[in-house]
């Protein structure tokens, strides 16, 4: 299933790989570097998925993500964390603040296209288990 995803990383190099990345599966892609272009682009167009860095300077992924799960109009937008926080309690840190799944980077090139299949697909909750 193709899906139209915002990408939401400060760092160019990542931006640049999930962009290749998912559109090498079909995928069309958006991308915003910080938190509050994310919010604009939101308004010019609905994803059917959002991956989200956490970490970001200004407004991070956290706080986006709380942000996004509270309006009804993105509440259901499932977000999948894109982060290099990789123990078990920043895992638990994206849940609660309103990530759908958390992933880890590096970003694992064979399964993260996997992950993103299954929430374009409707199989919300962890896809991943814990990591893509």
């Amino acid at each position: 299933m193709r899906g139209n995803i915002l990408v939401v990383d400060d760092n160019p190099v990542n931006v640049e790989l999930l962009l290749h990345l998912l559109e090498s599966h079909g995928h069309t892609v958006h991308c915003a570097l910080n938190a509050n272009a994310a919010l604009e682009c939101l308004q010019r167009q609905r994803p059917d998925l959002l991956l989200l860095d956490m970490q970001m300077p200004g407004m991070d992924g956290y706080t986006l993500a709380r942000l996004l799960k509270g309006d009804a109009a993105t509440a259901d937008i499932p977000i999948v964390a894109v982060t290099s926080y990789a123990m078990s309690c920043d895992r638990q840190k994206a849940l609660d603040a309103g990530c759908d799944d958390h992933v880890t980077k590096p970003i694992d090139t064979r399964r993260l296209p996997n992950v993103v299949a299954q929430y374009l697909a409707g199989n919300r909750g962890t896809a991943s288990a814990s990591n893509a």
